[in-house]
Parts: structure tokens; sequence; C-alpha cells
């Protein structure tokens, strides 16, 4: 049986169980399925059931994260005869807890952030990872308490440096809703005939292509890059990327693509190379699936940049 779950997310004060009320108040989103509402944060806010119509949210309060075991959510679900689930998740919990120890079936239609943006910034300067942690799937952020003296170019690359794809709202204190409209410009010309990536852009660079291959295929671009060498895995070919930090240092990673070149052999692994190369959207046997292949024109060694670690 499939359970649809609706995470909101975000910090305490932040929103989100006023966010949660006005979202069941519409039919479109409560239509009277039995509802398992998980509130592991309490603040002074409290949902207002007996306002909403039918008798179909059913609340439980979690109060510490050890709590969450896949054992407690199938037995909730089964209590209530939960047709789907809305989780009011705590802060200062990272999101795996949760998604970890979900049950089979159990599927994320939705995951929205609230976030006060009189103190948003102070968040995201002293917890950085759990801010991170947050915005990372969303696919919607209100920036509530928002005022014109607040500068909403910092919330937006906050945001935007986390998900591309995220939604952004500003909400007044009026109630007053402002869609973001601020356009991100990329730090290179795509339409250049060597489109070229500085050092510390390659983090944008890629996470640009991977939401849109096809804008790159055929494309020729320029960058630095760590060599990695398999010879076993990949033959002939071999994989230049760097290393990427999104909001700590426990999740640095390696993030590269395979490289066609017929000179492969005169790399080693670790090399730092300065190449040029044709994007080909193509299946390759260290993706799986179509994914950026580089035909690589000309590769020369070069020192590693100054900032080894790259981030969004």
């Amino acid at each position: 049986m499939e359970i649809p779950v609706y995470l909101f997310v975000g910090f305490l004060e932040s929103g989100k169980t006023s966010f949660i009320q006005k979202s069941l108040e519409y039919s479109d989103f409560n239509s009277g399925e039995n509802t398992l509402y998980l509130i592991c944060e309490e603040g002074i806010e409290e949902l207002d059931i007996d306002s909403l119509p039918g008798k179909n949210i059913f609340p439980y309060v979690i109060e510490d994260e050890e709590q969450i075991t896949t054992s407690l959510l199938n037995k909730l679900r089964k209590k209530y005869n939960a047709e789907r689930v809305i989780v009011e998740y705590n802060g200062m919990w990272l999101l795996d807890k949760f998604l970890s120890a979900m049950p089979m079936g159990w599927i994320i239609y939705q995951q929205m952030m609230t976030a006060d943006a009189t103190t948003f910034l102070t968040y995201n300067a002293n917890m950085r990872n759990l801010v991170y942690d947050k915005l990372q799937n969303s696919e919607f952020i209100i920036f509530n308490r928002f005022s014109d003296e607040i500068d909403k170019m910092a919330l937006h690359k906050i945001a935007r440096s986390a998900s591309r794809g995220i939604a952004i709202a500003y909400e007044y204190r009026s109630g007053k809703l402002v869609q973001d409209d601020i356009i991100d410009p990329l730090p290179f010309d795509i339409n250049a005939d060597i489109i070229k990536i500085n050092d510390d852009d390659y983090a944008v660079w890629y996470a640009d292509m991977i939401d849109d291959e096809q804008k790159y295929n055929g494309k020729t671009v320029s960058f630095k890059g760590l060599v990695a060498v398999n010879k076993k895995e990949l033959g002939d070919d071999f994989i230049i990327g760097r290393h990427v930090m999104n909001c700590c240092a426990a999740d640095i990673t390696y993030i590269g693509m395979p490289c066609k070149w017929k000179k492969t052999m005169e790399l080693k692994m670790r090399d730092w190379v300065q190449i040029t190369a044709e994007i080909k959207i193509e299946n390759h046997k260290a993706y799986g699936e179509p994914g950026p292949v580089l035909y690589v024109k000309s590769a020369e060694l070069a020192k590693k940049p100054e900032n080894e670690v790259v981030t969004p």
C-alpha cells in the first residue's frame, strides 16, 4: 500500500504549524483522507484540528528522535488506518533519521520548508549543515516575516545554492505573498565557443549541467580537474572531477565525469589536468544510463587550484 508523506521542515517558530493549518483548510489538500500527523517539534502554535472539516486528523507527538523507528511508524499507520502522513519535523534533527525509518510503501510526495526571514541568516551562519539538510530536497520555501529591509538576494543565494530548482516565496507580516523573481546568472558564458569554467565554479557548472543535460550536449568546455583512473572498470577511459562540499566537511564527495582520450595512458591517479573537451550526452558504463561524456580535445598537466574543494 502506497502511503503519501508530506514533510514540513524548518526551525522552531518558523511557521510550520500555520502552514500546515492553512494547507489542511483547502479541500484540494484535505478531502477527508485519514491523516497521521506526526509532531516532532512543539512550538507556541498548535494545529486547530476542531476547526478543520471532518475528523480525519490524528496527531501523535514524537519527543525524541530516537523514538523514530520503522516499527513505531507502522504501528501508528495501522492504529489510525492512515491513508497519508503529515510530518512537522524538528529543525534540529537531521532528516535522514526519519527517511531511513520510513516503512516500505511510504513515499515522500512533497517537502516544504518555512523560515523566519529575520533569523534565517543567523541560523545559516551557525548551523549551515542543518539548514542545508532541510533545503536540499525541499520543493518550496517560504521566508515569512519578510520586510523590504531584509536582503532578499542573501536569502535567495542560500536557498538556490542548496537546490537550484527550489521555488521561493517571501511572505510579509501583512500576509502578502511575493514569488521570487530573481534570475540566477551563471558565472560563465554558455554560448561561448569554449565554455571556460573557473576553478571555483565547477560545482555550479556541474549542477546546472545535471539539471539540463541536453543544454550542454555538443558544447565544448574547458576546466581544471582531478584525474581518477581505473583500468579494470573503465578500460581506456578516465574520470575527471572535483571534490565538492555541499554543507560541511563530512559530506565532501568526489564528483566527476568519464572522459574518452586516446592518450589516457599518459595520466596518473590524482593528476591535476586542464582539459578542453566536447560534451556528449550518451550511455557510459560509469553511469549505467545516459549522462555527460567528455571527448577530450586537449589535456595538460596543471597546478592544483588554490581551493581543492569547491562548494555550490
